[in-house]
């Protein structure tokens, strides 16, 4: 068994320390790398990690890219790297599921439906996606990626300064297939079943190069074709007579066939004077049709229909240009230019319908949404090496981005919200200037400090009315890492930075949006309430500590343990209640986003993973990827217990291994994905709960031939049903939700060859 490097203190009594700062400090947060993985580690260790070769400018960086391990040991900030063999492993369709197996991310909802992608818990925009280093566009979902089409995810802890802050939680990079390098042909087909139904999936890519050219083309289709089955129990009663009110049963069932086209490319040309033009242009197509019905069973009121069917369709399309030029002065200075053009549309229609008793037609609803987004963005880096081991760097960035969006709603055949008309038109203008330095002061101690402005304004417009707000925050950061001596594989690191969480556009519109469960001449009830915006919402502001200690194995393994603590001022929180509205003569329930006040958010977060046989001399060829986290958390303003952040879980675990065979050419292997039941406060008359969720998943691949590979999987294995429940004060009286979504194993196939 290897044993650690003597640190100065026992790692016991260093985490016994860093949990008494957590408590007391109130500052920083730990940092996360810059979108180029090379940028903020220093260049000898990029090219070889030699104690003789510490030239920052006469180095270059060649093919031999260090590997994900040894990329996160060398970034003076926190970052973890994710590559081709994590993307790969278990054959997934979609981003989601790769990334709710990785430390520090968690994925909200129903298993394999998709949901928000969270660190640390936290969802609601406190994680920012960057696409290649740009942040992704307005609407843009992660699972219309496949991840065929990427090269690497980089999970980073905290914002470095060439990055937009807003990253409370962290950030998760997503870099698209780059490798050009070589010649090189891949065809994957797969198929999937899931309850009876087949899914099927073609991904094909090609890279090469002539001379100074080199290119990599991908391109994925897809279709699927899922079910899905909700059970919604409703009940109330009266506070004064304890009397029961209101007892509701409603089973809806729905099926969802889509198709999708996704293509993505990366152009490069070496240029003379050591210049490089690299563009990528990314296109996404995507078409749906769901249909479902539902049957409402009302024992105790009045049912406001017996059955309803509904058809929705879906078209959505994104269209992304990005593009680098990076330039060499003779000083030895590198500008870095980047910028960004891109459209996206989409357009969906429901047409609802509900029927009595009798079976005769009750009520009708019809709503179609048309949304039209165009961005454009530009941004630039010039860097400086002051000396050997010391850079400085200083950039800006501008994006501007136009919605235009019309909404039209008619229920029984009457046009709702007619005085606000149908038409939105919004735009953001974002500007953002940085300065940072990074310095190896020596081999056994590396730092980064940054500052960046970043300042946002919003404007939307309607039939009867216009709304602005206007934003700006300034964000010190610190990074450090400390290595115990040039041969040690223990190091710690220190992060201290300021974050903020921007309102979204649609918090900010405050034109009103009518629940669609419903008829809303029927139905307005607190658990489907009408919602409106804020235009006078502030951005949340966070100080953060990160601290970390890492031990790395002599086989590319890591054991690492983090703690953190974000201290939040202006929290946003949706709040429900009872209000006169100017869209109806009588009150109705509508939710509202609002700054309530300050929060805290702390945490420790375990990882390990390694070859058995690095730890155990003759163990099986197993290796092992484990993590756990524990996160604690208190909104100011709401009583306890349970005031914590909206849908933050006590923690998540995951456990996984691999197994090789010797025998055999095949590797197995399985991962267990639990997050605990738990209950968050979330107002005054609000409570939300969720219950346990599981998921297992397993995978078998068979390496046929050096280019061949067969790969199965089985996701979702132990299909427990997910269970969420809502309970709401009002006034007098108490009414609970609880919900219970169906989820089924999945069981997939796929062929890769490379030629």
């Amino acid at each position: 068994m290897l044993a650690l490097s003597r640190p100065p203190l026992p790692l016991p009594r260093l985490l016994s320390l860093a949990l008494s700062t957590l408590s007391t400090v109130s500052l920083g947060a730990a940092a996360a790398d810059t979108a180029e993985t090379a940028d903020t580690a220093p260049a000898e260790k990029r090219a070889a990690p030699s104690k003789d070769n510490r030239t920052l400018n006469e180095v270059v960086v060649s093919a031999n890219r260090l590997d994900d391990i040894e990329q996160r040991r060398y970034s003076t900030a926190a970052k973890m790297v994710f590559g081709r063999e994590e993307l790969d492993r278990y054959g997934d369709t979609s981003l989601g599921d790769v990334l709710k197996r990785l430390p520090s991310v968690t994925i909200s909802g129903t298993p394999g439906r998709g949901g928000d992608i969270r660190m640390r818990g936290l969802g609601n925009g406190y994680t920012q996606i960057l696409l290649n280093g740009e942040p992704a566009p307005r609407g843009f979902s992660l699972d219309s990626i496949p991840p065929d089409q990427v090269e690497r995810i980089e999970v980073m802890r905290a914002p470095v300064a060439e990055h937009s802050t807003r990253a409370i939680a962290g950030i998760i990079n997503i870099v698209l297939r780059e490798d050009f390098a070589r010649k090189q042909n891949d065809f994957r087909p797969s198929a999937s079943l899931e309850n009876g139904r087949l899914q099927s999936f073609v991904s094909l890519q090609r890279s090469d190069s002539d001379g100074s050219f080199g290119y990599n083309l991908n391109a994925n289709v897809m279709h699927r074709n899922q079910a899905s089955q909700v059970d919604t129990t409703t009940s109330a009663r009266d506070l004064g007579t304890g009397l029961a009110t209101l007892q509701r049963d409603e089973q809806s069932r729905s099926n969802t066939v889509s198709d999708g086209l996704h293509l993505s490319s990366r152009l490069n040309w070496k240029l003379d004077g050591g210049d490089s033009l690299a563009l990528n242009p990314f296109l996404a197509v995507n078409r749906g049709v769901t249909t479902g019905d539902s049957r409402l069973t009302e024992s105790i009121g009045i049912a406001p229909y017996s059955t309803a069917q509904w058809r929705t369709e879906n078209e959505s399309t994104l269209l992304r240009v990005m593009g680098n030029w990076k330039h060499r002065l003779e000083s030895g200075s590198r500008l870095d230019i980047r910028f960004n053009a891109g459209l996206a549309s989409s357009d969906s229609t429901t047409d609802r319908r509900e029927y009595d008793g009798g079976g005769a037609l009750a009520h009708t609803s019809w709503s179609n949404t048309q949304i039209r987004d165009t961005t454009f963005s530009t941004a630039g880096k010039l860097s400086n090496p002051v000396a050997r081991g010391h850079s400085l760097a200083v950039g800006w960035e501008l994006e501007r981005g136009q919605r235009k969006e019309t909404a039209t709603t008619i229920q029984d055949g009457a046009l709702q919200l007619a005085q606000f008309g149908s038409d939105l038109e919004a735009s953001t203008t974002r500007l953002a200037a940085f300065g940072q330095d990074e310095w190896e002061i020596s081999p056994l101690w590396s730092v980064y400090g940054g500052l960046r402005w970043e300042a946002i304004h919003t404007r939307s417009d309607w039939a009867s009315g216009s709304a602005s707000n206007d934003s700006s925050v300034a964000s010190p950061l610190f990074h450090s890492v400390w290595r115990f001596t040039e041969e040690s594989k223990d190091q710690i690191r220190l992060g201290l930075t300021r974050s903020y969480k921007s309102p979204t556009l649609g918090q900010l519109v405050p034109r009103p949006t009518l629940s669609s469960t419903y008829p809303t001449s029927v139905q307005n009830t607190v658990d489907k309430p009408d919602s409106a915006g804020n235009p006078n919402l502030k951005p949340e502001l966070a100080w953060g500590l990160d601290l970390a200690y890492e031990h790395y194995l002599a086989e590319g393994g890591i054991l690492s343990a983090s703690l953190f603590q974000r201290n939040i001022d202006n929290l946003i929180r949706n709040v429900t209640s009872l209000q006169n509205v100017g869209w109806s003569p009588t009150q109705r329930w509508v939710t509202t986003p609002q700054n309530i006040g300050s929060a805290v958010t702390r945490g420790i977060e375990l990882e390990a993973k390694f070859r058995l046989a690095e730890l155990m001399a003759g163990a099986p060829p197993l290796d092992i990827r484990a993590n756990v986290s524990r996160f604690w958390s208190k909104v100011d303003g709401i009583d306890g217990p349970n005031n914590r952040l909206d849908q933050q879980p006590t923690y998540t675990a995951n456990l996984g291994a691999d197994y090789r065979l010797r025998s055999l050419p095949l590797t197995v292997g399985g991962n267990l994905n639990w997050t605990p039941a738990f209950t968050v406060q979330q107002s005054t008359t609000q409570t939300y709960t969720q219950q346990l969720k599981r998921v297992y998943d397993v995978y078998a691949l068979w390496q046929v031939d050096r280019d061949t590979r067969v790969r199965f999987s089985a996701a979702n294995l132990l299909h427990v049903d997910y269970a969420t429940g809502t309970a709401y004060l009002t006034g007098t009286g108490e009414q609970s939700v609880q919900s219970s979504a169906r989820t089924y194993r999945v069981f997939s196939a796929r062929l890769e060859i490379r030629i």
